[in-house]
C-alpha cells in the first residue's frame, strides 16, 4: 500500500506557468470569457518503462501549491514589462484558483488513454493552472512508477532511495516523495524525510573508509558512533579479500558488545555474484541476520 505523506506547499507563485498560458488567458479575459465554465482532461498516450500500468503521485503537492498560485507586486510588476496591459494585471492581482480537480488516490495504478485528473474551474483557472498541473503529476508519477517496479521486483524486501544526488536539481524533493509512494520503505533525502515524514536511511562513503589508515579502523569507528544500525559498505578496496573479512570482524565484537550489525552494502562490481558469495560468508561466520 502507498504511504499517505503529509504535504508542505512548494514555493511556487502564478509566475509557475508558461507564457502560453497566460498570453490565452488574456485573451480569454479581453473577450469576456473569463468566468465560462471548463472541464479540462489530464491523460497520457503512452506507459513509461514498456510496463503494463503507471503508479499515480503528485496530487498531494499540487493541491498545496495550488494554495500559493497567486500574483504578487512583483509577479505583476515583471508581467507589465512583459507586456500584459494594466487591466488585464488588475485581474490577475485576485486570481486565485477556485475550481475543483478530481484525482486518483496517490499510490494507484492508473493506464494510458484513460482520464487521470479532472479539472472544472473557469476557463482562465483551467487554462492557468496546466503547466503547474502537468509538471507536478507528470513528474512525480513517472518516478512513483519506477520505483513501484522496483518494489515488485524486491519482492516484500526494503527498498531505500538514495536518488538525490543525481536527481534534477530541486526536482529531488519530489523525486523521494514521489518514490516512497511508488514503494519505496525509506530515503537518504533527509529534507524530504522532515517535510513529508519519511523514514531515513543512510550508509557510508568509499571517502569515509579512505580517510582511515585501514578499512578495519573505519569500519570500527563507524560501528562506534552506529552500533546496530551500523551498515558497512565493502567495495572500497576488494570486496572480498578485504571489506567482507573486516565486516565479519566488527559484526562479532558488536555481537560480543550486545549489539549486531545491520546489514552490509555492495556498490559494484558482479552484484549477483557477489551478493551470494557475501551472504555465505556471513552465514558461515554465524551472522545470520546481517542483511
Amino acid at each position: 500500500m502507498a504511504q499517505v505523506l503529509r504535504e508542505v506547499g512548494p514555493v511556487v507563485s502564478g509566475l509557475y506557468t508558461d507564457r502560453y498560458e497566460l498570453s490565452m488567458a488574456w485573451a480569454f479575459w479581453r473577450a469576456g470569457r473569463a468566468d465560462e465554465p471548463a472541464v479540462f482532461d489530464y491523460f497520457f498516450r503512452t506507459l513509461p518503462f514498456r510496463g503494463g500500468y503507471a503508479t499515480f503521485a503528485g496530487a498531494g503537492t499540487l493541491v498545496a501549491a495550488l494554495e500559493q498560485f497567486r500574483f504578487d507586486h512583483d509577479q505583476l510588476a515583471f508581467l507589465g514589462k512583459e507586456g500584459f496591459s494594466s487591466d488585464f494585471l488588475d485581474y490577475l492581482r485576485s486570481f486565485q484558483f477556485r475550481g475543483s480537480i478530481w484525482m486518483p488516490a496517490e499510490g494507484e495504478p492508473v493506464f494510458a488513454l484513460e482520464p487521470i485528473a479532472r479539472v472544472e474551474a473557469t476557463l482562465i483557472e483551467a487554462q492557468l493552472i496546466e503547466t503547474l498541473l502537468l509538471n507536478v503529476l507528470n513528474f512525480q508519477t513517472l518516478v512513483a512508477t519506477k520505483a513501484a517496479r522496483c518494489r515488485d521486483a524486491a519482492r516484500g524486501r526494503a527498498l531505500s532511495e538514495f536518488g538525490l544526488r543525481r536527481a534534477q536539481g530541486l526536482g529531488g524533493l519530489w523525486a523521494s516523495r514521489a518514490a516512497c509512494i511508488g514503494g519505496c520503505t525509506s530515503t537518504s533525502n533527509m529534507e524530504a524525510a522532515a517535510i513529508y515524514g519519511l523514514t531515513t536511511a543512510g550508509t557510508m562513503a568509499h571517502s569515509f573508509v579512505q580517510s582511515y589508515e585501514n578499512e578495519l579502523a573505519a569500519f570500527r569507528a563507524f560501528a562506534e558512533v552506529h552500533g546496530s544500525n551500523t551498515v558497512l559498505l565493502l567495495d572500497t578496496y576488494d570486496t572480498l579479500h578485504s571489506g567482507l573479512p573486516n565486516a565479519i570482524v566488527v559484526g562479532r565484537e558488536l555481537a560480543a558488545r550486545g549489539q549486531k550489525l545491520a546489514g552490509v552494502r555492495l556498490d559494484s562490481g558482479d552484484l549477483a555474484y557477489l551478493s551470494r558469495e557475501v551472504r555465505r560468508a556471513l552465514d558461515t561466520a554465524g551472522l545470520h541476520e546481517v542483511k
